[in-house]
């Protein structure tokens, strides 16, 4: 009987199917056999081969180059989402710029008249379509209120509100950081709680009270400082450095509270791990610890909540900009506010949103880098 069944399954090619033909071999009886295995690149992915879809080859083969790649066309996604967001909101919002140019004595003919040039009479799809289409080739249209390139105004208004964002991240972050680092060291002392209860304070102040109390002590009652913040293409390095010191100081504050609580926070996450209390058994100092051991590897949430506060520098300068009176492209965003003149904040709009998914994708980006984890997911 054994025999019998030895022969209907033997060893090489299995059991026998009920009709007749031979079932499916078995890798062990290649082994037995002395014929290597074919090998399954699907089963294997060692071997280079991968089964599958182009994309699936290509982030098996370059996973950080699969990882950007899936980040920056999520950021062009949402920002196309955001445009259209930003478009239909205006166009939700109640009145007319035909109106507001005219005053309330207009005529209806005259209304008309107006809503015929400007395009306004055309569906709004075919005006998003438009919009759009001039947007991604940097066209921007004309403002409805001052006639002019609204490309033009917010390249000189872009470049005034990035002057100022510069230098108050170039003051701001090295000082958060520093200031973190410095709480993490003396972490439950005096200069640990001094830190802790002036960054709160920081944090529950308003930027235009803070704004207002600068320009009250340093502008008003000792005069050391420039108000208001005028900047114009005739003056030189140091005299725009002069004048945006106030903004620049007010947007420090703002920022740096929450810059400072974040990188302590991450590098006192760090320092409970295996490899610092190693450090420390070993004698060093806690300074050199925290600097060369601990906030390498608290980088990656460090760069995060740096991103948002550098996003926060440039799409949030607008009431520090109106505050000041700063030539800037918050300022410039509010006047067009107040007279409903649409091309001008639609544009504002898109560009304040794509500062900050773009500013947000490359912190992302910089985190993966930064961490081995996810750069190669499971």
């Amino acid at each position: 009987m054994a025999g019998r069944m030895m022969m209907e399954s033997g060893p090489l090619t299995g059991p026998v199917s009920t009709d007749g033909t031979a079932g499916a071999t078995h890798p062990r009886s290649a082994e037995l056999s002395g014929v290597p295995a074919k090998p399954n690149p699907a089963a294997n992915p060692s071997n280079g081969e991968i089964d599958g879809t182009f994309w699936r080859r290509f982030t098996f083969r370059r996973p950080l180059a699969a990882l950007v790649l899936q980040r920056l066309g999520l950021s062009v996604g949402l920002l196309f989402a955001v445009s259209l967001m930003i478009f239909g909101g205006i166009e939700a919002l109640p009145g007319d710029f035909a109106t507001t140019y005219l005053g309330q004595s207009a005529t209806p003919q005259a209304v008309e008249n107006i809503r015929k040039d400007l395009g306004l009479d055309r569906p709004w799809t075919e005006r998003y379509v438009s919009w759009l289409g001039g947007a991604l080739q940097g066209d921007f249209g004309t403002s409805w209120a001052s006639k002019n390139s609204v490309g033009e105004q917010i390249s000189k208004r872009l470049g005034n509100s990035l002057f100022l964002a510069f230098f108050a991240a170039l003051v701001s972050v090295p000082l958060a950081v520093g200031l973190g680092m410095l709480a993490v060291q003396f972490r439950n002392r005096l200069p640990d709680k001094i830190i802790n209860v002036v960054s709160l304070a920081a944090i529950s102040l308003p930027e235009f009270f803070v704004g207002y109390l600068l320009i009250m002590f340093f502008a008003v009652k000792y005069g050391v400082a420039t108000f208001p913040a005028t900047v114009y293409d005739s003056m030189t390095f140091t005299e725009r450095l002069s004048a945006i010191a106030l903004p620049v100081a007010t947007l420090v504050l703002v920022v740096l509270a929450h810059m400072m609580r974040m990188t302590r926070a991450a590098i006192l996450n760090v320092m409970s791990s295996a490899y610092v209390e190693t450090a420390e058994l070993k004698g060093l100092g806690m300074f050199r610890i925290i600097a060369r051991h601990a906030a390498p590897n608290a980088v990656a949430p460090v760069i995060n909540v740096i991103a948002l506060n550098l996003a926060y520098l440039v799409v949030g300068v607008v009431v520090v900009e109106v505050v000041f009176v700063y030539p800037g492209m918050g300022q410039y965003m509010v006047d067009a506010v107040t007279v409903r003149d649409m091309p001008v904040v639609q544009a504002c709009g898109l560009i304040f949103a794509a500062f900050y998914i773009f500013l947000n994708m490359a912190a992302d980006i910089l985190a993966i880098i930064a961490n081995p984890r996810l750069r190669h997911p499971r």
